[in-house]
């Protein structure tokens, strides 16, 4: 009488989770090195995304903050090489286009910048003057940081507002102080916040008209004008503002919309993060060739214990799965450790640059889906050389 059909044992998937831990715990250093790779390798792939992530979000909120509807147009040179000149009326000319909403402009005046009557004349200090309407805030979208803006009043004395830059470098820290312009004083009433869209005029003193035509030379005549239109017809005002602001000159006028040059800067930070997740995918590499180093020495190691499992009567698959799923637990610490050391990097970076922080959740999917891909990868081919150890030989083995 035969007995029952003898079959091979077989792993429940808490078994095979407990016996690969198993592994590892008795292999902490070894383990806690080969998982450092890994982590490396996600942390930076997780940091990279979120912070451009978190960036271009800065980016659009401030676009849309800034808006993407002013346009300037600037005043260049004509085919003989003369300087254009705007007319008087540039301003009221481009308010008769249909679109436009808004209408400013700002005229270059010849003037030197001077701290105090003790600075040489031929000493420059990289301030330039303009002459402004009151109304150029309100088309830019900017603010005074402290003191006061021109008005109808003061844009007919000897006043100036001076931009960021222009203030720090005069050493102007508060309004008040007296700058000469030409050898006129002029009572700086206002310094200016940085403007964004326009950062040339963080470094220029700005009076108004009719002071700058009485005390300064100026001639009246407007060498950039800033408009804003309505966000649909921006590409349609575009194509028509240098011919309107220069009747015969508009190959000289050059209109450009500031706004481009912040989503340049998201096109080329978005080069950057091409850049920093290929370094990123080279440490994830490496880190998973280290796992596959470990794995290997770990079967070499371990083949007595091997041996004594085929003996016992495990097969080879049981063998393949232990040593495999060793290889996925060691792949999915690293990577649990990296999203986490990632996701608290870009926070950290993005609190000290002002900016909401935004880690996509499918940059952590993806970074714990790389893991267990290397983790495989990694761990195949140590499993299936540990699952062909025959029993005989592996308990010879010292």
């Amino acid at each position: 009488m035969s007995g029952p059909a003898l079959r091979a044992a077989r792993l429940s998937p808490a078994d095979v989770l407990r016996v690969g831990a198993e592994g590892l715990r008795s292999r902490r250093a070894r383990v806690v090195l080969s998982a450092l790779g890994i982590a490396i390798g996600i942390a930076t792939m997780v940091a990279v995304i979120g912070l451009s992530t978190s960036s271009r979000a800065d980016l659009l909120d401030r676009l849309d903050r800034l808006g993407t509807n002013l346009l300037t147009a600037e005043a260049g040179r004509d085919a003989m090489g003369d300087e254009i000149k705007f007319p008087k009326s540039a301003v009221a000319m481009v308010e008769r286009i249909g679109p436009v909403e808004h209408a400013t402009a700002t005229g270059a005046v010849d003037a030197r910048v001077r701290r105090s009557d003790a600075v040489p004349e031929e000493l420059a200090s990289g301030v330039t003057v303009q002459a402004a309407r009151p109304d150029l805030l309100d088309a830019l979208n900017a603010r005074v940081d402290q003191g006061n803006w021109l008005n109808r009043a003061s844009e007919r004395l000897p006043t100036v507002v001076l931009g960021s830059v222009a203030a720090d470098r005069l050493g102007v820290t508060a309004p008040g102080a007296k700058i000469l312009l030409n050898d006129r004083w002029y009572v700086v009433t206002g310094i200016l916040a940085p403007i964004e869209l326009v950062p040339t005029l963080d470094r220029i003193a700005l009076v108004g008209y009719p002071s700058a035509e009485r005390y300064l030379g100026f001639d009246g005549h407007p060498t950039t004008v800033f408009e804003r239109s309505t966000d649909a017809s921006v590409e349609a005002v575009q194509g028509v503002l240098a011919r309107t602001v220069a009747p015969g000159n508009e190959s000289g006028v050059k209109v450009s919309r500031p706004s481009d040059a912040l989503a340049a800067k998201a096109a080329t930070d978005e080069g950057l993060t091409s850049l920093m997740l290929g370094l990123g995918a080279v440490a994830l590499l490496v880190g998973g060739v280290g796992v596959a180093n470990t794995m290997v020495i770990s079967v070499l190691e371990r083949r007595q214990e091997i041996g004594l499992r085929r003996a016992l009567g495990a097969t080879r698959g049981s063998i393949r799965i232990q040593f495999l799923t060793e290889s996925l637990l060691l792949s999915a610490l690293g990577g649990l450790a990296g999203a986490a050391l990632g996701a608290a990097a870009t926070f950290a970076f993005a609190r000290a640059q002002g900016w909401t922080t935004v880690v996509p959740p499918w940059s952590l999917a993806g970074g714990l889906g790389a893991t267990l891909v290397i983790g495989v990868i990694a761990g195949l081919y140590p499993a299936v050389r540990a699952s062909r150890l025959h029993p005989t030989v592996a308990l010879s083995a010292t």
